[in-house]
């Protein structure tokens, strides 16, 4: 019998370190389980996964780790965000469940078929999405308990030209763009993250995509955790839409190190 491949692993740092990077999008792994439920030719597959992964922010994140003093915690999806979205809301209060890119997807970059008519979510949610979200409550809990406060910075990445999918593509694509939540992204935050990546031609603020990742438990009532999703434009770091990584990678890792180690201090 075959088993799924890890979900996610949380990969400790410093016991006195209260960030948690946390990588939801640089995975292409899809169990065979849920790849039967994949309407897409094997080429199709491939070419979404180029366009809807954000390739290498794993080796990003996990440069940065290395390169930090204090070092960080890590949360890492294993599994492609075609199997489901671990930041997306399960329900409808989602807006990008109304685009087929809920939690679990049913339509691709290019608002293709996905997933069959009437598939139902929720097998695919109790098995990955419910127990993602409760381990990474588990991680930040955990960095509270340890040292009275969490900050999850958010790895992300973006294509340089619009995709069919976004809410929001006719907005600024700056070369790193800087996502905020009102309650959760206080301004010493944002503006050491505005200073660490300043280097590579400027950022900008929730455009083409807002807000930041915190988990339900904490979200909207406790301020011992902080947040801020980055975004980073891939022709910084990358051949588009899914080829290898370049020489940036090291340069933006390295400037992450600097806003975490920054972060670890405050």
């Amino acid at each position: 019998m075959s088993t799924d491949p890890s979900p996610f692993q949380l990969v400790p740092g410093a016991p006195g370190s209260p960030v948690v990077l946390h990588v939801p999008h640089s995975s292409r792994t899809i169990p065979e389980r849920v790849r039967h439920g994949i309407v897409l030719d094997d080429e199709a597959l491939e070419a979404e996964l180029d366009h809807i992964t954000d390739s290498h922010t794993a080796e990003l994140a996990a440069g940065a780790s290395a390169a930090c003093a204090v070092t960080p915690w890590r949360f890492v999806n294993g599994l492609s965000r075609l199997v489901v979205d671990p930041e997306r809301f399960p329900d409808d209060r989602e807006e990008m469940l109304a685009a087929g890119m809920g939690a679990v997807y049913t339509r691709t970059t290019h608002r293709a078929r996905l997933r069959p008519p009437g598939t139902d979510p929720q097998p695919l949610l109790d098995r990955y999405f419910h127990p993602y979200a409760a381990a990474m409550t588990a991680a930040v809990d955990e960095r509270i308990a340890a040292t009275g406060r969490a900050v999850v910075i958010d790895v992300h990445s973006y294509p340089s030209a619009a995709l069919p999918y976004e809410l929001h593509g006719t907005g600024p694509r700056p070369p790193v763009c800087l996502g905020t939540d009102g309650f959760h992204t206080p301004p010493g935050l944002l503006a050491r993250a505005e200073a660490a990546f300043a280097g590579f031609g400027g950022t900008g603020l929730d455009s083409p995509f807002p807000g930041t990742y915190v988990p339900l438990e904490h979200y909207g009532t406790d301020r011992r955790v902080s947040a801020l999703m980055i975004e980073i434009r891939r022709d910084l770091y990358m051949a588009e839409p899914g080829g290898p990584a370049g020489p940036g990678l090291e340069a933006l890792a390295s400037a992450l190190a600097g806003l975490v180690d920054g972060l670890a201090d405050s």
